[in-house]
């Protein structure tokens, strides 16, 4: 099966090189044991021990530095990236944090074409050290127009770095912290590396909580030469926007991760809870939540598996990542609460106890939506491709599985971030004509609903000002979109088609809540109400099909997984 099982799963999908690399993390873990692991998370301590054991096996020198700059088994291939993500996810997002934050740090650096810290860079991580991304700030946040980060030129030739950057993970630890900033007295952007460990680098505090380490630093007259400069001008514009691109994708993959645990552990517990003369697992409504739990975790990674695909075999002629990869920020992160929430109803009090790891899941699948780009922020960038997705289709190739053991050159020569509402995407209605299931048929009706709607009946003026609107209206396309790719999946992986059609029950019912929602704004007009009502569907009821799942799928991963206490 797709879902991850660390203690079965044989990697075989994965070279061989990887595969070592990968089940010697597992054992990592599974020797630390669920009681360490918990026990260190509590006590918030800084995992040193981890990253003396990445720093041992040459971890992050291996999956992080590009072909070219490392050993002949280094290079960055996405396939094997979101393999660690998975696991990293699974055991501890503390774990999963560290590694995505120097995946930040690292995309100005591979970015440039200052090879002096590239292959600085190279030594850096075969010495275990850890990198961190220096962009938003306490005032401005997102909004990094506003950076004011400073660049000061001196008139020997030499600059100095001024200003602050807050909320960077890694920043305490981090032997280069790729900072993005403003030339001081010209409009011009920057990217400049720093050392955590220099005098004056300024590490504040921890700004949040917890065991992951979020700092606040200030620059003070940060001395610099051209050797430290990456990046200036437009490129360092299109880096900062071009890194995110390759790292917020790793936040869907953390979140399948924790699902996937919280699952087995869930299932574990109500499985073996005998309540009134009954296991839980035999009343109706945790079925419900199981199946539901399941397949939403199941479609999470269908979809980013896919969305890989159109990662690795981008282009400057083939941009349609650019949609897919926010999606799997947003959308995948979103579905991991939704799967929470479903367990937490199962597991009950039992997820408030400190030695379970769903009590870190609780925690952890919360702040994952919230990070690189808050929801609404990935919104507003997946709603510019909608016209060229419904209306204006193109021939496009059609993509394979992209598992091959090769460097993401196209990743870190991305280009321009401009033109996005010129990207084409071939004809949605051909992948979902390829699958004959009953509720692939019904959310077909509801696509054809949604795409008169955008015709007949599009956001008004003062409609496109109120973004809970076209939030709402968001939600519907990402749904289309979802559903794509997850039947290329279907063909691809050759999953089971009572599965997939178990898949777009959940599907159909939260379209149908987010046309429920558009129907209730206040600004909706007559029409738009007529269409999100005809929007409104129930799926097809299969109580053959329903139970099918639950004990070929489901149920039938009781006692398969679970941690070493």
């Amino acid at each position: 099966m797709i879902l991850l099982n660390p203690k079965k799963d044989k990697f075989e999908h994965l070279d061989s090189e990887t595969r070592e690399l990968v089940i010697k993390v597992v054992n990592w873990f599974e020797s630390r044991g669920l009681e360490r692991l918990k026990e260190d998370e509590n006590a918030q301590l800084w995992q040193t021990d981890f990253l003396e054991f990445a720093k041992n096996e040459k971890l992050f020198a291996t999956f992080l530095t590009p072909k070219g700059y490392g050993g002949d088994k280094s290079r960055w291939d996405t396939y094997r990236i979101c393999q660690l993500n998975e696991i990293f996810g699974f055991y501890g997002i503390t774990f999963w944090y560290t590694w995505q934050v120097t995946i930040l740090g690292l995309g100005p650096i591979w970015m440039s074409s200052n090879e002096i810290i590239k292959n600085r860079t190279a030594q850096l991580l075969l010495d275990g050290e850890i990198f961190a991304f220096g962009l938003s700030e306490k005032e401005h946040g997102a909004d990094i127009y506003s950076t004011s980060m400073k660049l000061i030129p001196k008139d020997d030739g030499t600059y100095l770095g001024q200003g602050e950057k807050y909320y960077i993970g890694n920043a305490n630890k981090a032997a280069l912290v790729s900072t993005f900033a403003k030339v001081e007295g010209t409009d011009d952007y920057v990217f400049f590396v720093v050392d955590s460990r220099h005098e004056k680098y300024n590490c504040v505090k921890n700004t949040i909580n917890s065991r992951s380490y979020v700092a606040e630093y200030h620059l003070d007259n940060y001395p610099l030469t051209e050797d430290d400069i990456l990046l200036r001008g437009p490129v360092a514009w299109d880096a900062a926007l071009n890194t995110v691109n390759v790292g917020k994708f790793n936040l869907g993959w953390a979140s399948i991760g924790i699902c996937t645990h919280a699952f087995y552990e869930a299932l574990n517990h109500a499985a073996s809870r005998n309540l009134f003369n009954s296991f839980v697992t035999e009343f109706s409504h945790i079925k419900e939540l199981f199946v539901s739990a399941y397949t939403r975790t199941l479609a999470m990674k269908m979809f980013a598996l896919r969305g890989a695909d159109y990662m690795r075999s981008a282009s400057a002629t083939d941009r349609r990542y650019l949609l897919f990869v926010p999606m799997v920020k947003m959308k995948v992160t979103l579905e991991g609460e939704d799967v929470i929430n479903e367990l937490w109803d199962v597991i009950a009090a039992k997820g408030f106890e400190k030695d379970m790891y769903f009590e870190s899941a609780v925690k952890d699948i919360r702040a994952l939506p919230k990070l690189e780009g808050t929801v609404h922020v990935n919104m507003a960038l997946i709603i510019k491709f909608m016209k060229n997705y419904f209306f204006q289709h193109a021939s496009m190739p059609v993509i394979p599985i992209m598992d091959k053991a090769v460097n993401d050159d196209f990743l870190f020569d991305q280009g321009p971030t401009k033109g996005l509402k010129k990207i084409k995407f071939h004809d949605y209605r051909k992948v979902f004509d390829s699958l004959d299931l009953p509720n692939i048929k019904i959310f077909k009706k509801q696509i054809r609903t949604l795409k008169l709607f955008l015709m007949t009946a599009a956001p008004t003026k003062e409609q496109t000002k109120d973004f809970d609107f076209l939030l709402n209206l968001g939600q519907l396309f990402t749904l289309v979109v979802y559903g794509q790719l997850v039947i290329e999946n279907t063909h691809l992986l050759k999953i089971d088609h009572k599965l997939v059609d178990q898949i777009f029950d959940f599907i159909i019912k939260d379209f149908s809540k987010y046309a429920l929602k558009l129907h209730s704004k206040s600004s909706s007009n007559l029409k738009q109400r007529v269409l999100c009502k005809a929007m409104i569907k129930k799926p097809a009821v299969d109580v053959t099909r329903f139970e099918y799942v639950i004990d070929k799928y489901v149920y039938a991963m009781k006692g398969e997984y679970e941690m070493n206490r």
